[in-house]
């Protein structure tokens, strides 16, 4: 075998690069990116995230108990690095940022209306890991941009660039052109 032992760490990647939203009844609106985000359940549709305690967002999600998974693009990797380094507790990201937020079915949580997807999600279950708390939420509405969708309004992830999440850095997502499947003829 060729392979050295490295030190016990995370080497899964990439992941999607998303931008968390969540709000409260005072209307307060904050942002948050996240790259521990992951299909949990297929149905009821589920998505988790990972969410520090400190971080500001975590008690808006804990309090109202929902959250909106905002996809975005390759092109947005500013404004997702930038809510990234800045808190909630210092600034309007929305405002600052020049974001649109837009409210869904849910109460308080906004959607990102220039993110392509969206996911609007009430939590479910939490699970206090050690670093981070695991939010479990089921997906209650999905929205997608006409600019996301192909013909017949399903979503068509080679209209839109993806951002990803690596190691320390922003990578690009773009769909392979093959048909899935190990049994499926080309």
């Amino acid at each position: 075998m060729s392979k050295q032992k490295i030190s016990a760490q995370l080497l899964l990647g990439p992941v999607p690069a998303a931008l968390i939203s969540c709000g409260r009844d005072t209307g307060e609106k904050n942002i948050i990116t996240l790259a521990w985000v992951g299909v949990v359940n297929s149905s009821p549709p589920m998505v988790s995230i990972a969410v520090r305690p400190n971080r500001h967002s975590h008690a808006i999600i804990a309090d109202t108990g929902e959250f909106v998974v905002n996809i975005p693009t390759v092109e947005q990797v500013d404004l997702v690095d930038g809510c990234g380094t800045h808190s909630g507790k210092n600034i309007n990201k929305f405002t600052h940022f020049g974001v649109t937020p837009v409210m869904g079915t849910l109460k308080y949580a906004p959607l990102i209306d220039e993110c392509p997807l969206n996911m609007e999600c009430v939590v479910e279950h939490t699970l206090a890991l050690g670093s981070h708390s695991l939010f479990i939420g089921r997906v209650v509405q999905a929205y997608a941009d006409e600019s996301a969708t192909g013909e017949k309004g399903k979503v068509d992830f080679n209209r839109c660039r993806l951002l990803g999440y690596s190691n320390g850095q922003y990578l690009s997502v773009t769909p392979l052109d093959l048909k899935l499947g190990y049994t499926l003829k080309k």
